[in-house]
């Protein structure tokens, strides 16, 4: 495939800041994307809450299946767009890497307890994970990946400047002064794609799951923008289909509806702008990759319904409440008992001189933990 002007090219990477040699069946970016799917972190990702605790269902999405859902349409996307395929795909299966259990839920509240000591950002995480907290080769910490999978991870919402005074954002900062991933700019198309297919994937897949949880019906959905004509259409081609079917039909049809849609705003946007390299992408004044406006706001009604009718439904209420208790309260006896900690962890903690460094000890340990170890750790600590 001849790859457009703007993509990224491989043969042309800034490379990796612990020099390698190359590989002889991959190129470098497929070497990184293979690195983030034998990583650890990426494994536990199947124990990890998308919205529903892992638990909960064998049918409801896990960060896993999300993953693996953003990452084909990433694909898919990038594909259509003349992108290299192998660079999307990698920063779609790495972007939530860094989520602790329980979901936003979890990640809120590490947060909390980590306030006095630079507080907690699922995003960091992720990049925290990829350079230091992977142990897999004798030579380095992390997993040496490319310049421009490390910049995507970070940049893939766009600059990331005014984040570099946050606390939260330390570890990025201490990298960045090493190796600049240039925060005041744009990342690039293949990194704008993998977030957009992160809004597709989480938006269609959320009404799914939701709808097969009993959180809200197909009926309560026929006047929601955007979903709401798509449902009507399917019951008008197949006025017998089952709900069952009817909801996967949707959303496979929302699916295409909003892929052709970024489709045809960012060709319109790449011409508008006159962007021919992939330098012109990060310096440009905008996102190329997005939805058009009257997508953008239908997406925002329905996230609107969404809100209301799943995120804060009492049963995920529930959930979040158990979420929040489960990991402050063995944030807290770690911290004020670390020898309660597994040994490695432990010694890891004793190796700390500062308060600040043994509580992200403390909270790396709790955020690589999938959902149900964090329920069993408590149980074996609170529970006798």
């Amino acid at each position: 495939m001849t790859l457009a002007p703007y993509a990224e090219d491989v043969t042309k990477s800034l490379g990796r800041l612990h020099p390698e040699s190359d590989s002889a069946t991959r190129t470098a970016f497929a070497r990184d994307r293979d690195r983030i799917i034998h990583s650890t972190a990426f494994r536990r990702l199947k124990g990890k809450t998308q919205v529903f605790v892992a638990n909960e269902g064998d049918y409801f999405r896990t960060r896993l299946t999300h993953s693996l859902e953003v990452s084909q349409i990433a694909r898919s996307l990038a594909h259509s767009m003349n992108l290299d395929v192998d660079l999307a795909e990698t920063i779609a299966l790495s972007h939530d890497l860094g989520h602790p259990p329980f979901g936003h839920a979890g990640e809120d509240e590490l947060h909390k307890c980590m306030e006095p000591w630079g507080g907690f950002d699922h995003n960091v995480q992720t990049f925290r994970v990829i350079v230091k907290l992977e142990e897999r080769y004798p030579a380095w910490d992390g997993l040496n990946l490319t310049w421009e999978t490390l910049e995507g991870i970070i940049k893939h919402n766009g600059p990331v400047t005014h984040h570099m005074a946050e606390p939260s954002w330390k570890s990025i900062n201490d990298f960045n002064a090493q190796w600049d991933l240039r925060p005041d700019t744009f990342a690039s198309m293949e990194a704008q794609v993998a977030a957009i297919s992160d809004d597709i994937a989480y938006n269609n897949h959320d009404v799914d799951d939701g709808l097969r949880a009993g959180l809200f019906t197909i009926a309560d959905l026929l006047d929601v923008p955007m979903i709401g004509p798509v449902l009507q259409g399917v019951q008008k081609d197949w006025p017998a289909l089952n709900d069952r079917m009817v909801r996967l039909e949707a959303v496979r049809r929302m699916i295409g509806i909003m892929i052709a849609d970024v489709q045809a705003e960012t060709e319109k946007r790449l011409k508008e702008d006159g962007i021919e390299t992939p330098e012109d992408v990060r310096m440009a004044k905008r996102q190329m990759v997005q939805f058009s406006k009257p997508v953008y706001d239908d997406l925002s009604r329905l996230r609107g319904f969404l809100f209301q009718r799943m995120y804060k439904h009492y049963r995920l209420n529930r959930t979040r409440s158990y979420a929040k208790r489960t990991l402050n309260e063995m944030f807290h006896l770690f911290l004020a008992e670390p020898d309660t900690l597994p040994t490695d962890w432990f010694e890891l903690v004793c190796a700390k001189d500062t308060e600040t460094a043994r509580a992200r000890v403390i909270c790396d340990y709790i955020a690589g933990m999938t959902d149900a170890y964090a329920i069993e750790e408590h149980k074996r600590l609170f529970s006798f």
